[in-house]
Formats: structure tokens, sequence, C-alpha cells
């Protein structure tokens, strides 16, 4: 039975999951500054293709909303704006992108009015990267709104809060410059032309501005002629941190979260929205992503995993798994994350129904599905399809299905679509990352005693042995030197197992450094396999 919406609210008062924490620092905002509707914000800069990052800020933000829904009954109206910085000058070639000398003869005009390098296929630069930033944000589900910082300008939504700005020009002035490099300092203004002549957006000393008039004028680097431009109808854009908290003044914008790397960023640009009166959103820093070698992930590198890797190895849940854990501790994204996740998320959607509401609001399913997390129906694990492709050198699903349906009779592609789905990601991951690196070790002349036995035990095991029998059996054989563990007891009271022994069977037997459990393995993939398998190995290193 569901708990009702005002008794889901009393447990999420009391709960201390990173979205629910969120959410009642809005409420709060709230009591001092009523509104009728909250505006949640994420920001896009579309100078390369979108990545993993910007898909996790969106994820996240979405839980938040969520969570804040939860805590007010959904009594207050909530929007969230998908924001894109399609104005700003493109000020270097992404590395992986086509045609680079095309985009470099257009090198500081703003993305919206650079030719789309990829095709024909949209207006612009910016136009193409947006198509994929929504593709993307539509594939999940996500409810969004959808902002282009060209049409805000040119249509004139941001005209008013731009006047403001230019009246409170000194009090801008007077936070921003303190900030700034003596050099930069000394040509610095809040307000960027963009040259009629040349469309490049430019970053020149305005020498005079007009509020009466709701201008600005500067000399012309090239012809040195002087240009009053208006600040309104796009013949100007900000710089970023006065841009930043003009965007939160003019929408009245109530939480935006941003990159540890912003934390500086979002100070300043909060002190020049109170100057403008108004009142900076609520929101946190998450830390930033890291590659392979402990690198920030970058759009204009291209280092990390693109959002379209991770879901040719693994499900949008996983994903949205590795984004609510942990959104404050630098973590790496890298392939080797990820059998984990899909994983573990497998495991949280299997506990969920066992738990009670208080439990519930503290497990990541319940935020990744809204509080409408789907039964769970995965009859295997990731990392037991992996080793079962591993084993089998498996290229195709067929196969991978042989051994399923031998194991969990009526079990189909058909009834389980999502683990048809899983097979697909594991033999993709297999074929990418395991395959390559995969290497057998020799076994010693104790472990080959100790393997021999566990053949012979196995071939003793009738066909259908439970993964129960099977895991008893192979823990028996292991009892043995160098195996021993004699801190972890067995249930008899005899010295337990140490992992080396399971350890050593994927490194001998599938050229892996770890596997599942062992006697589920066998049991999937068939005594019979597995005894061919030991055979093997023996006569490799024989």
């Amino acid at each position: 039975m569901s708990a009702s919406p005002s008794d889901l609210r009393a447990l999420a008062e009391q709960s201390n999951a990173w979205p629910f924490e969120q959410a009642k620092a809005i409420v709060a905002r709230l009591k001092k500054q009523p509104k009728d509707e909250v505006l949640f914000e994420t920001g896009y800069g579309p100078s390369g293709l979108p990545h993993i990052g910007t898909f996790g800020e969106v994820a996240r933000t979405t839980m938040v909303r969520h969570a804040f829904r939860v805590l007010t009954e959904d009594r207050i109206k909530t929007r969230l704006l998908a924001f894109s910085d399609d104005m700003d000058g493109l000020r270097k070639v992404p590395d992986n992108v086509p045609n680079k000398e095309m985009l470099t003869s257009h090198l500081g005009k703003p993305l919206s009015r650079i030719p789309d390098p990829f095709s024909n296929q949209y207006p612009s630069f910016g136009a193409h990267n947006n198509a994929r930033l929504r593709a993307f944000l539509d594939t999940f589900g996500f409810d969004y709104e959808f902002a282009s910082s060209t049409d805000y300008y040119t249509s004139g939504k941001f005209d008013a809060a731009l006047l403001r700005v230019l009246e409170r020009f000194d009090a801008v002035m007077a936070i921003m410059l303190p900030s700034l490099r003596e050099e930069r300092a000394s040509t610095y203004s809040p307000f960027l032309p963009i040259c009629p002549r040349t469309g490049v957006v430019l970053q020149v000393p305005i020498v005079s501005h007009d509020v009466k008039q709701g201008t600005v004028s500067y000399d012309d680097p090239e012809t040195k002629e002087r240009v009053t431009l208006p600040v309104t109808g796009g013949h100007c854009k900000l710089q970023w941190k006065p841009d930043w908290a003009m965007r939160w003044y003019a929408l009245g914008v109530d939480y935006e979260m941003a990159g540890k790397d912003l934390i500086d960023s979002v100070k300043l640009s909060g002190k020049i929205c109170a100057a403008l009166g108004g009142l900076p959103p609520e929101g946190f820093n998450y830390e930033l992503f890291l590659d392979d070698k402990g690198q920030k992930i970058s759009k204009s590198k291209g280092n990390g995993l693109t959002i379209d890797e991770w879901l040719r190895y693994a499900s949008p849940e996983s994903l949205s798994l590795f984004m609510y854990r942990e959104p404050k501790a630098a973590k790496r994204l890298y392939f080797d994350v990820i059998p984990r996740n899909v994983d573990d998320y497998q495991q949280f959607l299997d506990g969920f129904s066992r738990q009670d509401p208080k439990q519930q609001l503290a497990n990541p399913v319940w935020h990744i599905h809204a509080g409408q997390p789907p039964a769970s129906d995965m009859p295997v694990t990731f990392q037991l399809l992996l080793t079962l492709v591993s084993s089998s050198n498996a290229e195709n699903a067929e196969t991978l299905w042989g051994f399923i349906g031998r194991y969990r009779p009526g079990v189909t592609p058909q009834s389980h679509p999502k683990l048809d789905a899983m097979v697909g990601y594991a033999i993709n991951y297999y074929r990418d990352f395991v395959a390559p690196t995969k290497k057998f070790r020799e076994p010693t002349d104790s472990e080959r005693v100790a393997l021999q036995d566990l053949r012979d035990a196995l071939s003793n095991m009738p066909p259908a042995s439970t993964a129960e029998d099977i895991q008893n059996v192979v823990y028996e054989i292991g009892r043995r030197e160098p195996f021993l563990d004699p801190v972890k007891k067995g249930k008899d009271g005899r010295p337990g197992v140490a992992l080396d022994w399971f350890n050593m069977l994927y490194q001998v037997l599938l050229g892996q450094e770890k596997g599942p459990r062992f006697g589920s393995f066998v049991a999937v993939y068939g005594v019979t396999n597995a005894v061919a398998m030991i055979d093997g190995a023996l006569a490799r290193s024989a």
C-alpha cells in the first residue's frame, strides 16, 4: 500500500537523502519569499557535443525537483529550464569535430551563427549541439523546457534585465574588477558588443554607456571608428558571470547546481544578481568527473566517457545511479565503473519491495524513478553475463540465451526484454574491453592439483545441480593451502577459504582478474562445460 502525500511528506522531512536536503533549502527559501512557481535551471555550453556531465546535471536537478514536489505535496508548480549558452563566441575549435578549418574561420562568432561542421542538417553549430542535447534528454524522458540564449537575447526576453545591468553598471564593475588580473581589469566590461561588421563577439573596452538611451559605445579594434549599439535586441551579450546573474534575475531562477570548478563564479554571479535586485538561487557545487588518468573530463578534449558510449554498454538506469551516488565526491568516469553500477542498480531495485517507506526514500531507485521504481525481474547479473560471454567466447546473443534458458527455464528474450538488452550490452562490453585484455595466467603446481580435484568433483555432480550445491563443492575443494583463511571461519568452524582461490579460478580458467560467484557461473554455464574448461586450462599449462 502506497503512503498518502502527507505521510510521504512527513517521511521526506526526516530523510537525509541528498535530494531531500537540497529540496528543504528551497522550501525554506519560499518561506522568506513566497512564489506560485519554482524554477529549476541547468546550463549547457554547446561549444562541444553534450557530455555525460551535462546529463548528470539534468538528472540530479530532476531528482531535487521531485523531492521538492514531495515536500510540498505538489501544491506549487515547478518548471525545469535547460538553458543553452549558444550566444557565446567560439573561443577555440574542439578536438572531436570535423571541418576544423571551416570552424577556425568563424572563431569569435556566436555558436548560433557558425555553420554546422557535421552536416547541412542544422542552421548552425550551436543548433546541431542543442539538437543532440535535446534528443538525449528526450530519450531519458526528462520533463524540461529547452531555452536558447540566442532566442532570449534577440526576442527581447532579456531586454528589461539588460537595461537593469546597464543602470547598475558601476555596481557590477565593482563586484567584478577585484576578481580580475590587472591586465584584464583595465579593459573589462560586462557588455560584449557583437560587431555589426564581422559578427564577432568583441572583448573590447566600453568607452561610454548611456542609461537613458540604453546603449554602449566602443572603438572598433580594426577600423578605429566609434560604434554605438543598443544593449538590447541581441546587439550585445554579457560576459558569462554577469550573464549568469542577469539570467537568474530576469527569470527568477530558484535552483541551479554547478561544478566544483565554478564555486567562485557562483559567488560572484550571486553578488551581481543581488546588486540587480534579485535573489540568487539555491544550489550546490558537485564534484567533477575524472577520466582514467585522473584528469577532469571536458567537452573540447572529448576525454572520459560520452553519453552514447555508456549506453552502448549499459542501461540508462545504471547511468542515473552513477549520477545519484555521492555527488560531492570526485569520481572516475571510465569504462570499468559500468559493470558495478549495472549490478548495484539491480540490487537496489531487488531490495526496494522489501523495504519500509522510510527505507525506500533512502534507496537510490526511488529518486531515479521519481518514486515509482518498476518491478524487479533480472534473473542473472551483468557480471555473470560478462563471464559467460568470456568463457564461451560467445559473440552472439543466441549462445548466451541458450545458457540462460537452461539455467532459468521459461526466461526468454520476449518475456524479459530488459535482460535481452543486457545480453547485448554484455557482448559489446566483452568485445571492446574484456577480449583485448584477456591474459591467462599459468597455475602453480599446487594450483594444478587443486584444479584437477575440482574437475573430478564437478564431473561427479548431476548436470542439474543447483548453484548452491556447486558453490559448496568449489568451496570445499579450495579448503587447502595456500587458500586457507584462518580469520574467516566456515559454517562448521573450520578455517575458511580466501578470495585468492576464487580469483585464481578466474585468472587461470578465464583470463580475467575477478568474476561473479563461481557456483552461479557454473550453474548457468553447465557442469559439463565447466569440466571441459578446466581440462583446457590444464592442457594449456601442461
